[in-house]
């Protein structure tokens, strides 16, 4: 199925990086940038005006974590499941955010309001449990206080 969308703001990444090689990563960040993942379509034509291989294209894509194939809610909720979060109650705090969003790790509402992701570790060990919302920190999260912050988004 095809999906229907605005190639003339491809049009303009792909012109701004016509003269440069290497340069399929910062195309595609642009290009996600623009519509917020990367639709097929979208991967279809970068192919057919750079001639790289879908296959590499879709290789980079896949990689990468930063790239998505899907649309993404407007909020983006992450939990960490590293091993000081998860000493500290991270399982229960994901159950709660699972529970409350109506989705599991992985997936988007279907009013793309929310997107739930786990991650290996924030880096925020000493605040565990971990959740960044929309790219803030909440440490020492609790079961009513993660419903607390989502409610408050």
């Amino acid at each position: 199925m095809a999906e229907n969308v605005d190639l003339s703001i491809l049009a303009q990444i792909l012109e701004k990086y016509e003269s440069q090689s290497g340069n399929l990563i910062a195309i595609l960040q642009e290009a996600q940038e623009a519509y917020g993942y990367l639709p097929g379509e979208v991967l279809t034509h970068i192919r057919r005006e750079t001639k790289i291989p879908l296959s590499r294209i879709y290789g980079v894509v896949t990689f990468y974590a930063q790239f998505y194939l899907t649309p993404r809610g407007r909020n983006t909720v992450r939990v960490c499941r590293g091993t000081a979060c998860h000493v500290r109650g991270a399982k229960s705090v994901l159950r709660t955010v699972e529970h409350f969003l109506g989705i599991t790790e992985g997936e988007t509402t279907a009013d793309y309001e929310f997107t739930l992701e786990t991650v290996a570790c924030l880096g925020a060990c000493a605040m565990g449990p971990v959740v960044v919302m929309n790219g803030r920190y909440f440490g020492k999260m609790t079961a009513a206080g993660v419903e607390t912050v989502l409610t408050a988004l």
